[in-house]
């Protein structure tokens, strides 16, 4: 879809439009993690917890893949077609913090499709507002050295 771009402004613009809508995806998910965190008496056989819980683990999981499928290659691409081996560098180093918090991402998401039973919900909710703190620090900073930073040379290029 990029590639088919014909100045670097419209195809780096292409990357802007790509990450806008998955920041949209991930207000979603901060939204709907904390209207989970509000609810005070959650409960196995209360079936709108359990919808809400469900829909939650399926935005999570979305936007996780979304990042690791589409963002993070398109930014490590731009980078690349950039020379920019500093933002690669940090890319690398970004990498092994969003890797980390992939995998408590995945475990809540396994643990709580296949269980009714809520009564550690709250501690792993709360292990994983930790995670998702620590992954979209380090989601904006592979944004902020791999794609703002290049905005200059983007339309330098053009």
């Amino acid at each position: 879809m990029l590639e088919n771009c014909k100045s670097a402004q419209e195809r780096w613009g292409g990357v802007s439009s790509l990450i806008d809508r998955w920041l949209n995806e991930r207000q979603k998910v901060l939204v709907e993690f904390c209207t989970l965190g509000k609810i005070q008496d959650l409960h196995s056989k209360n079936t709108v917890h359990r919808e809400k819980l469900k829909a939650f683990c399926e935005i999570l999981v979305d936007y996780t893949s979304a990042g690791h499928f589409e963002i993070y290659d398109q930014l490590v691409k731009e980078g690349k077609e950039l020379q920019d081996s500093e933002g690669l560098e940090a890319a690398d180093r970004l990498f092994q913090t969003i890797d980390a918090t992939t995998e408590i991402i995945l475990d809540f998401n396994d643990k709580y499709l296949e269980t009714d039973d809520l009564k550690t919900l709250a501690v792993d909710l709360s292990r994983l507002g930790e995670s998702l703190e620590s992954r979209l620090a380090a989601e904006d900073q592979m944004i902020k050295v791999l794609h703002t930073a290049h905005s200059e040379k983007i339309l330098n290029i053009s």
